[in-house]
């Protein structure tokens, strides 16, 4: 049982907002999801901890969200609490070739103040559309450039609610995965190790890519980005889709775009039903025709 007032006062210890039955479906990128219980938007590593310790121990069930863009959100909602990593909890730093963003930040945030700093290793992963924190638990990536790339640390909270600090040579990182994902605990900041470059050949490279995003993928829709994982011995989850000629197959208004087979999109008013049975008729599919088994990228939040 979730004990409003109690959750509220803590909030306000820490300036923290809170806001009581919000619609998931205004926070993840498919627009779609129904209400969670309380959802608060921290502000500090601090505030994260002791609201943490809080939940923890009155075993109140919580998910963290950034910008939601890896999310696929029950038309149900959440019973629990959301803790919103977002404006709130959003600093960058530069200090030398160094970049550390609290996990609320953008990524194309930190992206754009690395090329202002005229410091270069970031510029593939503009146009990732979600926060530093985010990118770092899934190890995202674009055209060949990965977080394990560029990151050198991190700042978590434990079980326990402590602040802890960890090294990237013990994130475990590789394709869309990382430590953070085995074990409970939350990402506070991101620290990040770019070399010198020239800003005006950095914001040009960064340029390129927004052209390649926006001329191959589906942006004009909503959606949770690449909705499969690149399957073990093959490059691309798209390519065995698009084979397989599910370009267009759809439930309700969720539809295997026609522009990228590899996302799956809301053309308007589709559900996270719509979503979720698509992308099981998608791998039945493609199973049964290539042998091969797609695997989710975006976490369900249920």
């Amino acid at each position: 049982m979730i004990n409003i007032d109690e959750l509220t006062e803590l909030c306000s210890k820490f300036n923290c907002r809170i806001s009581t039955e919000a619609l998931l479906s205004d926070y993840i990128t498919f627009r779609f999801g129904g209400a969670c219980r309380a959802l608060i938007d921290v502000n500090s590593a601090e505030s994260i901890a002791e609201i943490m310790k809080y939940l923890k121990a009155n075993n109140i069930k919580y998910a963290v969200i950034g910008r939601g863009s890896n999310i696929i959100a029950s038309d149900n909602g959440f019973d629990g609490v959301i803790l919103h990593f977002g404006s709130d909890f959003s600093d960058i730093a530069v200090d030398g070739k160094s970049i550390t963003a609290q996990s609320g930040a953008m990524l194309s945030a930190v992206c754009k103040k690395a090329q202002e700093a005229g410091l270069s290793g970031m510029e593939n992963l503009f146009g990732i559309p979600g926060t530093v924190g985010g990118a770092l638990y899934m190890n995202a990536g674009a055209y060949n450039s990965e977080m394990k790339d560029i990151v050198v640390s991190a700042e978590y909270i434990d079980a326990d609610g402590k602040i802890c600090t960890v090294r990237a040579d013990d994130m475990a990182l590789s394709y869309r995965h990382s430590i953070f994902s085995e074990k409970e605990c939350i990402i506070t900041s991101v620290t990040m190790e770019l070399s010198e470059g020239n800003p005006d050949n950095i914001k040009s490279a960064m340029n390129e890519c927004i052209q390649k995003r926006t001329s191959k993928q589906p942006l004009d829709f909503a959606s949770a980005g690449s909705t499969f994982k690149r399957p073990s011995n093959n490059s691309y989850a798209s390519l065995l889709i698009e084979q397989c000629g599910l370009k267009g197959m759809s439930v309700g208004d969720a539809e295997v775009s026609t522009k990228h087979s590899g996302f799956v999109i809301n053309k308007g008013n589709a559900t996270c039903n719509d979503v979720l049975e698509l992308c099981e008729k998608v791998k039945e599919i493609v199973k049964e025709k290539t042998g091969y088994v797609l695997e989710l990228e975006p976490v369900i939040l249920k």
